[in-house]
Parts: C-alpha cells; sequence; structure tokens
C-alpha cells in the first residue's frame, strides 16, 4: 500500500493537468478568429431581423419605435442623412433589408471561407448601422456589438495583408476589453455595486427582473454581495487576461462567457450572448503568445500605434480642457462679491443705482449655468427690467473657499450676502430661482424679509420631494451616481469627448461657447455633486410646513415635470400658499416644456419670460402707485 508522500506525488501531475487545463492562452488562429466571430455575429443579426419581421407592433404608432416620434432626435443631422433614415425607416423598405439580413445570416453559419463572405458581413454591418436610429429601443447594445464585429471581419475577408487584418482583429479585441473594463469602473461609482446590493435591485425591476432570482437573491444576501463583487472584477480586471503570457485567458473569457449566457437566461438578453462573445475569438487571438504556433506572424503594431494615439489624444485633451478652464473662470465683465463664507461669488447685470423697480437676480440650478437665463434676460431687458445673474461659488469663476463642509444655508447667506452688496441700497429684488435654485431664493426671501418683492419659482424644487415623491425619492441615488460619474469623467480629461448638448445649442449664440466651457469643467459636477449630497441630507430631514412668505409670487411649471410627476404639482400649489392672501400669487404651467426647456428652448423659454415680464410689470405698477395690493391671484394655463 502507497505511503502518504507516495499518494501525494502520484497527485502532482494530476493537479498540473487539471490547472493547465483551467488556465493558459486560447490559442485560435486567424482565419479560426474571423470564421468564429462572424458566424457568432451573424446568429445575432438574425435573431435581431427576424425579431423584428415578426413582431412589428414596436415600429406602429404609438409603439417604442415609431419613426414618427424617433426622427425628431435626429434633426440635428443634415438634410440627406435625414432623408437616408426616412427612407431606411419605410415599412417596406425596412422589411426589405430585414428579410435581406436573414439570408445573409444563415448564407455565414453555412463553411465556407470566401471572399464572399466579407461581403456579406459588410452588408450585415453597414445595414445594421441604417436600421439602428430606426428601431435602437429594445436593443440594449447587442446590434451595436455585432455590427462592429461584421464591420471588422467584413474588412479582413476583403483585405489581402496579414497585417491589416490583424490590426482589424486587434481594433475589435480593443473595443472588448474596453467594454468590460468601462463597464466595471463605471459600476465602481455606483454605491449599489460597492456595497454588493445591485443584483437584488436589477432583479427587482420589471425590465431586467427575475422575480425567482429575486427571492434567492434575498434569501441568501452574502451569496449575491459575492456574486455582485465577482461580476465586478470580471469588468474591470479583464484586461488581466493579457498578462504572463495569456496564463487567465481561459478563466477571464469562461467567465465572461458564463455571465452573458446567465444575462441571456435571467434578465431576457438573449442576443447579448452571441454578439459580446463574438468578440472573444479575437481577443482569445491576440492574448495568446507570438511564440505560439498558432498565432505565428501576428502583427503586433496596433496596440502600440494606439499608445500613440491615446498619448496624442490626451495631450489635445488636456490643452482643450486647460483652455475651456480659462474660459470658464474668465470674469471679465460684472463684479465679485465675497460673502460672509470667504467665497468669491462672480456675478453680471444690468442693476445700476438708477431705477426704481425691483432687481432681478437669477438663481441657477444644480449642475447648471447663468447662461440656463439667457433668454430671460433678454426678456427682462427688452421690458426694461434690471437684472443680476451670478454663478454660485464653485461654478464658473466663483470660487469657494468656505473651510467648513458645505450644506444649503453656505449658499442662502451667500445670496443674501450677493444682494446686500451688489444690489443699489434701497433697492428691492425680485428672486427667480430655478430648480434647486428656487429653493435657495426662497430661504434667501425669508432672510432677507422687505428687501424681497416677490419670488419667482421656475419649476423649482421642494424641501419635501424626496418624502412626498416616490418617484424623485427612488431615483436620488441614481441622480448621485450620475453626477459622480460626469465629475470622474471630466476629471480624466475626458470632457473632449462631451457632445454639445441640446440645451446648449437652444441658447443664443453669443453665450454657448461660453456656456459650452462652464459646463465641460469638471469644477461645476464637483459642486453639483457637493450640493446635491447637502440637498438630499436636508430634504430628508425638512420638517415642514413652509414658512409663510409676505411677498408677491409666481410659480411656473414645466409641463413634462407635473405630467411625469404629479405630485410635483401639489408641491408647487404649497409654493404658492405660502405667499399669503393680499399678494399677487400666480401659477402657470408651460405646455410642453421640460425642466431644461422651460429656461433654454426658445419657445418656451418666451412664454415663461411673458408670464415673468407681465408679473412684474403688474406687481411693480401697483406698487409704485401706492394701491393697496389686490387680493391673491390664481392663473393656470
Amino acid at each position: 500500500m502507497p505511503s502518504s508522500p507516495d499518494r501525494l506525488r502520484a497527485s502532482r501531475p494530476t493537479v498540473r493537468a487539471v490547472l493547465s487545463a483551467l488556465t493558459g492562452p486560447v490559442p485560435v488562429s486567424r482565419s479560426q478568429a474571423i470564421g468564429a466571430a462572424e458566424r457568432l455575429a451573424a446568429v445575432t443579426s438574425l435573431l435581431s431581423s427576424l425579431e423584428h419581421l415578426t413582431g412589428p407592433e414596436h415600429k406602429r404608432t404609438g409603439g417604442l419605435n415609431d419613426w414618427a416620434l424617433a426622427r425628431h432626435g435626429h434633426a440635428r443631422y443634415g438634410r440627406p442623412l435625414r432623408k437616408l433614415l426616412d427612407a431606411v425607416a419605410d415599412e417596406r423598405t425596412t422589411r426589405v433589408l430585414h428579410a435581406a439580413r436573414v439570408a445573409a445570416s444563415a448564407a455565414l453559419l453555412l463553411p465556407g471561407d470566401s471572399r464572399r463572405r466579407g461581403a456579406a458581413n459588410l452588408f450585415l454591418g453597414v445595414s445594421g448601422a441604417l436600421l439602428y436610429p430606426t428601431h435602437r429601443y429594445g436593443t440594449d447594445g447587442s446590434d451595436q456589438a455585432s455590427g462592429m464585429v461584421q464591420t471588422a471581419t467584413g474588412l479582413a475577408r476583403l483585405v489581402p495583408s496579414p497585417a491589416a487584418q490583424d490590426a482589424l482583429l486587434w481594433y475589435v479585441a480593443i473595443q472588448s476589453n474596453l467594454s468590460y473594463a468601462v463597464s466595471g469602473w463605471v459600476k465602481l461609482l455606483g454605491r449599489d455595486w460597492r456595497d454588493g446590493s445591485a443584483l437584488t435591485g436589477v432583479m427587482r425591476t420589471r425590465t431586467y427582473g427575475h422575480e425567482g432570482v429575486w427571492r434567492l437573491a434575498r434569501r441568501h444576501p452574502r451569496a449575491a454581495r459575492t456574486l455582485a463583487h465577482g461580476v465586478l472584477a470580471l469588468e474591470c480586471l479583464f484586461p488581466v487576461l493579457y498578462l504572463k503570457g495569456g496564463l487567465l485567458a481561459r478563466p477571464v473569457i469562461g467567465a465572461a462567457a458564463a455571465f452573458h449566457v446567465a444575462n441571456g437566461f435571467v434578465m431576457g438578453l438573449g442576443r447579448f450572448v452571441p454578439a459580446f462573445t463574438a468578440m472573444h475569438p479575437m481577443v482569445a487571438y491576440t492574448s495568446a503568445p507570438r511564440s505560439h504556433p498558432a498565432v505565428a506572424g501576428r502583427d503586433d503594431r496596433m496596440p502600440a500605434a494606439l499608445g500613440l494615439l491615446l498619448a496624442g489624444t490626451a495631450a489635445v485633451a488636456a490643452t482643450v480642457a486647460a483652455h475651456r478652464r480659462l474660459r470658464a473662470t474668465d470674469h471679465a465683465y460684472g463684479g465679485t462679491v465675497t460673502t460672509r463664507h470667504g467665497n468669491e461669488l462672480a456675478h453680471d447685470g444690468t442693476a445700476t443705482g438708477q431705477g426704481s423697480g425691483p432687481v432681478t437676480v437669477l438663481v441657477h440650478g444644480l449642475g447648471a449655468l447663468p447662461a440656463h437665463f439667457s433668454w430671460y434676460t433678454r426678456a427682462l431687458g427688452a421690458g426694461g427690467h434690471q437684472w443680476l445673474a451670478y454663478s454660485r461659488a464653485g461654478y464658473g469663476a466663483s470660487r469657494r473657499h468656505a473651510g467648513t463642509p458645505y450644506h444649503l444655508g453656505e449658499s442662502v447667506d451667500d445670496l443674501v450676502d450677493l444682494v446686500e452688496a451688489a444690489v443699489p441700497a434701497g433697492r428691492q429684488v425680485s428672486l427667480v430661482g430655478h430648480s434647486l435654485g428656487g429653493e435657495i431664493a426662497r430661504r434667501a426671501a425669508v432672510r432677507l424679509g422687505g428687501r424681497v418683492h416677490s419670488v419667482v419659482y421656475v419649476d423649482s424644487s421642494h424641501p419635501e420631494q424626496l418624502d412626498r415623491s416616490g418617484q424623485q425619492g427612488r431615483n436620488a441615488r441614481h441622480v448621485e451616481e450620475m453626477i459622480r460619474t460626469t465629475s470622474v469623467s471630466l476629471r480624466l480629461g475626458l470632457g473632449i469627448l462631451m457632445q454639445t448638448p441640446d440645451w446648449v445649442e437652444n441658447l443664443p449664440a453669443s453665450v454657448r461657447s461660453r456656456a459650452m466651457a462652464e459646463y465641460a469643467d469638471p469644477r461645476v459636477w464637483t459642486a453639483a455633486l457637493r450640493e446635491w449630497r447637502a440637498a438630499e441630507r436636508d430634504f430628508r430631514s425638512f420638517q415642514g410646513p413652509l414658512p409663510p412668505l409676505d411677498t408677491h409670487a409666481l410659480v411656473l411649471s414645466a409641463q413634462h415635470t407635473v405630467d411625469r410627476d404629479p405630485d410635483h404639482l401639489l408641491m408647487h400649489k404649497d409654493l404658492a400658499d405660502a405667499h399669503p392672501p393680499g399678494r399677487t400669487v400666480r401659477s402657470a404651467v408651460i405646455e410642453s416644456a421640460d425642466h431644461d426647456g422651460i429656461l433654454t428652448d426658445p419657445r418656451f423659454a418666451a412664454e415663461a419670460a411673458r408670464h415673468l415680464v407681465g408679473f412684474l410689470d403688474d406687481t411693480t405698477a401697483r406698487n409704485t402707485d401706492g394701491q393697496h395690493p389686490a387680493p391673491a391671484e390664481q392663473e393656470a394655463r
């Protein structure tokens, strides 16, 4: 009978064999990687086109992919592209394209290695790109992933140069690594992924949830946290499979494939399985050591070229960021007020010592800018009303020097100090606040007392909104994650990739450049994150009711805000009711406007500004004429 040391020595080859089978590179040749990738991608496009041919209800009137509605999202494109998309969106054209995609996909699943397969792949890639804008809802990224693989494999089939083929395979492999790593590191910014509660939360949703898995995760929270952290580690560390000659390629690729299979089964993301695993053959090919016979002669210049490109891009991004910072912090006009907290507030406007009416002081929202009020300031100037706009501490050219932790009271103090220092003595003010700026203006009005002529709430926040509105209470965490993600991305120099948002394009041409410079400045988002956290703490602990304000009031609501969240309309009524009878109190809903559009869209801003100027004219005339205040008015439009 063998002794224990003998048994141990006998078991060592078995352990080595198991480890050898589970670790190491996945040796596939160039042609094998192309063939496997194109077949997996073909499965995705086959399933996608069959779904659209057999279930066209989403493209019908009112459906998720109703082109009559979706086409407005592409209004910024040039006329030729818009006409092309309109033609592709035609029902007959769509059906013909999908039928052709089914045929091409089925053909690619057959054996073969000819150049005609390259043409079929390119057709799938190009047609998928054309069809995507017409029915983007429901793809969840799978069609984009398969389209990228099909375009790359199509070109690889058609180009004769092995070096060019390797460059294309490296391109897909790098994209695969980025898709996992970026997804993982973005998840890492989310509190629910860090504390391991993400899996339970996702399984509870109607779109991607699974009741059985949710109940299982609730019963075994420790296992659910371990699994969530495992997904996080897999995505964040996916590129480690390139280390040590691809030592971890097999477990990492296997784990990623298993992850997509699980997503397909549990979350209903069936097309994810072939779409994202279609990139794995390229990852396997590029992660094997060049000494391996399967990849002999592989051209690896693509990563080095990409490194040089990234270095150049980083230099350009740093230059653009520095230029934007100088533009955002430049304060050539207006003045600066230093508040009791040591903060320096940059302000601009038309307020002078001459004049008798109230000065309109504009208070921007969270993560917003004074430029948001550009259409309002034009209307105010045209109506003969003086105004003053400022950036809160940390925004634009304003600087925060306070040495204590931030709280909303600091911004209220700053606004009070700004009014006392920048508005001529003896002049009243009309505080106009948007979103969080409305709540800051309301609190400052309490402090300023008789100095305040009126408060204008423009789609304003309410201190009880996180408790009274279930929708806003649930979305609070996601708002913080969005702000934090944007802040981190901009600090990493990714601002060069930020597209100009629609609201900037809607502003007057003269302010767009500066508005974009401020919006892409990390300081704005750092300040926004600081304010959001303070506002959430403050709102969660607020004990009503709202204190009365003996001033005139105008409450402007965006229709999209109150339609989506009726509780917010009731809270806007609370704001109006806080101003007692005997004062002019008006309310209006700006039809078709959303939260930002009520300020930045020329149509909706003009309507809102008309209400504002009319309100100021009426209330100022009554005070000037010495008339007694009119009974409280209520208007709704």
